[in-house]
């Protein structure tokens, strides 16, 4: 029998929890939403117990997170805007209840590692993944390694140019006003437009408004990290006219400088969806696991 592998995707709106082989195939999936931390946490658990034992489990979890090994605070959710879930220790939890090793990182992370194992980026040695939805997150790969630093990429959090002419918005981050995820998040699209962004047509100025500062952040990341792809999910861009939108902004903001044919000719290869759709969290996690 294959061995057996178990992902959470803690999302701050909703949690996965799943086992898996290591070929991907999942043979056993829970949906449900994130509530409190003890409520939440003990459903994913709860769901573990019920079913058959995993060699190790990976948790992809919404951050931000402490994921220094040697930090008391290693496991950990640390201020997060997320109410009642600042210092929630995650990992520790799972990892003592159900006594297996568990690998842990960001949910864009985790998403970016199920992408290069099975999705978009197989093949691949330096990428970003990039989501943007509720909030925005990035994650990816250099020369074959995740992303980490100090703390973890939080590529949401850049600042990109304001033309506070053209788009008085005052941006809604907490921390820092107009940063990419202040200007360009779901909750930034459905403040400055007085509606929810998937109730808006093809059509609306805010898209053309949206792929503009995406294309700036995608400029700064290709500038920093050269990757030799971009993988772009979340909600918003299921909006069929933002991806074509996105890579034109993209080639402008870059202005002929990078002189690969990824970033010219090849950009409609360069700039792509995930291959695992809405999977890839929780894949991600999986992916996580086998890594452990």
């Amino acid at each position: 029998m294959a061995k057996l592998y178990g992902g959470i995707e803690a999302g701050g709106t909703k949690f996965v929890c799943a086992i898996g082989e290591e070929n991907g195939a999942i043979h056993h999936q829970d949906r449900f939403d994130t509530t409190t931390p003890d409520e939440t946490i003990g459903r994913a658990l709860a769901f573990f117990k019920a079913h058959p034992t995993v060699e190790a489990l990976g948790i992809a979890s919404f951050g931000p997170l402490d994921l220094n090994k040697s930090s008391p605070q290693y496991g950990h959710i640390t201020v997060t805007p997320k109410p009642g879930w600042s210092g929630t220790d995650i990992a520790g939890r799972v990892s003592g209840e159900l006594g297996l090793p568990v690998a842990f990182d960001t949910d864009v992370n985790g998403a970016a590692l199920g992408e290069h194992r099975w999705g978009a980026a197989r093949g691949l040695h330096t990428f970003v993944y990039l989501t943007i939805g509720t909030g925005i997150g990035g994650g990816g790969m250099v020369d074959g390694r995740l992303i980490h630093g100090v703390l973890h990429p939080e590529m949401g959090h850049m600042r990109i140019p304001h033309d506070r002419a053209a788009d008085p918005f005052d941006g809604v981050c907490p921390f820092h006003g107009d940063c990419l995820e202040g200007l360009a998040a779901g909750p930034a699209i459905e403040a400055r437009w007085g509606a929810r962004g998937e109730t808006l047509g093809e059509g609306h100025p805010a898209w053309r408004l949206e792929a503009r500062y995406l294309g700036l952040a995608l400029a700064n990341l290709a500038l920093t990290l050269s990757p030799q792809r971009i993988i772009l999910g979340g909600g918003v861009m299921q909006v069929k006219s933002m991806f074509g939108l996105v890579r034109a902004e993209l080639q402008a903001a870059l202005n002929g400088y990078v002189q690969h044919a990824a970033y010219l000719e090849g950009i409609e290869s360069t700039v792509v969806p995930p291959a695992l759709g809405d999977r890839a969290g929780v894949l991600g996690a999986i992916a996580l696991a086998l890594q452990s």
